[in-house]
């Protein structure tokens, strides 16, 4: 494995600012980091399994329960509480320490899988995966950041991120096919029951083993409640737009009211934001160009990516006439090729001058993969349909990471954090928009329409990534 750089005066390493938090001295015994660790994968590992085993079982679901127009909200509904949540418990767990929000987030993942499992509706269904997304959300903005806590030193740290990164991808890939071979086997109830396993053990290894470290202040923090709130109308308040305003059974005019609260509450963000000691979201990290461009290729990314996921196995099954099984398993590609592009990134980034070239390469190969998928259909070859969704799956290793490496070179040391929290909002955010905006299509056309209109515009939100790509100067950023 190579070793990631260092450039410009230090990619995270710097000295505390006045205003930043100090941490307490980590555990120093082996055993017990290595469990911790342990404990972490298993959540990243959940993070995984929750986001991509709905997927291959979802057709299956709407089948039985009906509510074919209501499809969207399922993932969407997730999406959306995780996008509002990340950056807020991002910054409550800087603030307060993480072991807690991480047990919490778990504890709310197997309920809301229970619930999923025993649903007799499709309200029900969008219910008990919102409240995993509220686990979710918490459990991202927290098990990302926690090897910040038992690593402090970032060479040391880095090794133990790839790890971190690898049981995200492998379960990933393993999701989807999971999904399928459960759903056949035992019925789709029973593939909601793997993921309150999972949490059960992540749950134990993390209470015995994670060390309690609460960050020491020179004043007792305090919560932006304030700010907190403002966030999350600015981020939900378009969503409920776009579904509850603009959708076949909506209301223009409530969409319109929606968008107007949503303008409104981004003002007062703002304003808000620059009167704050502590803000719940520190306005200088969308300051400079680059990190504004990185977060707007962070939201195209993440509806590309969540249209492949949700849809993909949707276009398999109803379109191409493939068992769930087989879906998954083709599916599998997508998400597998992901670590299989990022070993390729990290190998190419130390000889760039220029590494936004790799996010260009990257746009690019997903571009053909988005191309090749939309032309699948009955008597297609398995293996075509394996290599479009792999090459989706290797222009996406070389995005995902560089967003957060970029945004981590170009932030304050005190804002690498809520920095990496927002790149992951963006790209949750966009994650719901796209899953949502194929829904309204697939609702009001047919499922074949909509799919192929998602893969045109994925085709052509990845040539918009190559044009902004091309305008973040990385030489240039200095910290």
């Amino acid at each position: 494995m190579s070793k990631l750089p260092v450039p410009g005066p230090g990619l995270l390493e710097s000295t505390a600012s006045a205003d930043a938090p100090g941490h307490p001295s980590p555990v120093e015994d082996p055993r017990q980091l290595m469990m911790a660790l342990a404990g972490i994968c298993a959540v990243v590992m959940l993070v995984a399994l929750d986001s991509t085993i709905v997927g291959t079982i979802l057709p299956r679901v709407v089948g039985e329960l009906g509510g074919m127009p209501l499809y969207a909200w399922v993932g969407t509904g997730y999406l959306l509480a995780s996008a509002i949540l990340i950056p807020i418990f991002g910054r409550l767990g800087d603030l307060y320490g993480r072991k807690y929000f991480i047990l919490v987030s778990l504890g709310l993942v197997a309920l809301g899988s229970v619930l999923c499992g025993v649903c007799q509706s499709m309200p029900q269904l969008i219910a008990a995966r919102t409240l995993q997304g509220v686990g979710g959300g918490i459990m991202v903005a927290t098990a990302f950041a926690a090897p910040a806590d038992l690593f402090p030193d970032a060479l040391r740290r880095v090794r133990w991120q790839a790890l971190i990164s690898t049981c995200f991808a492998v379960t990933s890939g393993v999701g989807p096919m999971l999904g399928g071979i459960v759903t056949e086997a035992f019925g789709w109830r029973a593939a909601f029951m793997v993921s309150p396993v999972m949490a059960v053990i992540a749950f134990v290894i993390l209470w015995r083993y994670f060390p309690l470290l609460k960050p020491l202040h020179e004043r007792p923090p305090r919560i932006d409640w304030l700010g907190g709130i403002l966030l999350a109308l600015a981020v939900g308040t378009p969503m409920a737009a776009l579904e509850l305003g603009f959708s076949s059974n909506g209301s223009a005019a409530m969409g319109l009211l929606f968008i107007a609260v949503a303008a409104a509450a981004v003002g007062l963000l703002v304003r808000v934001e620059r009167k704050v000691e502590q803000p719940m979201f520190p306005l200088r990290v969308l300051e400079s160009r680059q990190s504004q461009l990185l977060n707007v290729v962070a939201v195209m990314t993440g509806a590309v990516m969540f249209v492949l996921i949700y849809y993909g196995p949707l276009l398999l099954q109803a379109e191409v006439g493939l068992s769930p099984t087989q879906a998954g398993m083709i599916l599998a590609p997508l998400v597998a090729c992901i670590p299989v592009g990022s070993v390729i990134n990290g190998r190419l980034f130390p000889r760039q001058s220029e590494p936004q070239r790799l996010m260009v390469a990257g746009a690019l190969v997903l571009a053909v993969g988005c191309a090749g998928v939309m032309f699948l259909q009955r008597g297609s070859s398995m293996a075509f349909a394996v290599a479009t969704f792999g090459m989706c799956g290797v222009g996406l290793g070389f995005l995902i990471p560089n967003l957060t490496l970029f945004i981590q070179m170009i932030a304050d040391r005190r804002d690498v954090g809520v920095a990496s929290a927002l790149i992951q909002t963006t790209r949750t955010l966009g994650s719901a928009l796209g899953t949502a905006l194929v829904g309204l299509v697939i609702a009001r056309t047919s499922v074949s329409a909509g799919i192929e209109t998602a893969m045109a515009a994925s085709i052509l939100a990845c040539f918009a990534m190559i044009a902004l790509s091309l305008r973040i100067k990385m030489k240039n950023v200095r910290r």
